[in-house]
């Protein structure tokens, strides 16, 4: 298994990245984790994006999500697709609400939302608390995290090996359990540990150390730093609560698992 970082940026893009968004390749499936601002013409550059098997989403925020509505163009509007995006639908995994939410994106006017309907190039599929799908030669599980929204960490298993991805959450056991035994955790850091952060929307980087620890990864990988923070900083953090190999990520980075 292999994760290609598409974008890193923590709550929006920045100077250097895309937002969060990334790229995993299981065997001879290839599906996606967020699509953020700025992620799609990342991903053009590692694969055609009708090669994806299916796109996952962690929660809907602007900064995971925005970029389906130019997967939705790319899908209808492509003057030489390689198939009838019609007959072959994309499998979207993603909160409940998400038909709604991208409808939403996608259509610039309320008359125009009241008609829009995604589901002539994709077919949507809800997470739910433990649920398990499969994803061509991959397995992909959801379990709900703490943020704002309805949000999950996604933990995908291919072949033996397993990537746990935090999505955004603050700290709560829900992500100790979907990281449990980990070979990598792709976890977001998105403040210093100052005491004061409020509750239930991101990890400090030395939280998600001690996540990374609690959980027993064996690898952990920092995503989500926002431009106006120092990553040198949260890795810093995390080394002093997790004793495992760490890495920040970066744009078009790849990892083997």
């Amino acid at each position: 298994m292999r994760l290609i970082v598409l974008g890193c940026s923590g709550s929006g893009p920045g100077p250097g990245s895309p937002a969060s968004g990334y790229l995993v390749e299981a065997g001879d499936t290839r599906f996606t984790l967020d699509l953020g601002n700025g992620t799609f013409g990342a991903l053009a550059r590692h694969l055609d994006p009708f090669s994806l098997d299916a796109v996952a989403f962690s929660h809907l925020h602007a900064d995971h999500c925005s970029d389906f509505a130019s997967l939705v163009v790319h899908r209808r509007y492509h003057p030489r697709p390689p198939y009838d995006a019609r007959a072959s639908k994309l499998a979207v995994h993603a909160p409940a609400e998400a038909p709604d939410r991208f409808a939403a994106a996608y259509a610039p006017s309320a008359a125009e939302r009241a008609v829009t309907d995604l589901t002539d190039v994709f077919t949507f599929h809800p997470l739910t608390a433990g649920a398990e799908t499969t994803i061509g030669d991959a397995r992909l599980g959801a379990t709900p995290v703490d943020h704002p929204c309805e949000a999950y960490a996604l933990r995908v298993e291919h072949d033996g090996r397993t990537l746990v991805y935090s999505g955004d959450t603050g700290p709560c056991d829900g992500l100790v359990t979907a990281a449990r035994g980990a070979d990598v955790l792709l976890c977001e850091a998105s403040w210093p540990h100052t005491g004061d952060q409020p509750p239930g929307v991101h990890l400090s980087g030395r939280q998600a150390g001690e996540h990374a620890a609690a959980a027993g990864v064996s690898r952990l990988l920092l995503t989500h730093v926002p431009a106006w923070c120092d990553p040198e900083e949260l890795l810093t953090e995390a080394k002093g609560a997790f004793d495992g190999p760490i890495d920040l990520v970066h744009p078009d980075e790849a990892f083997d698992i």
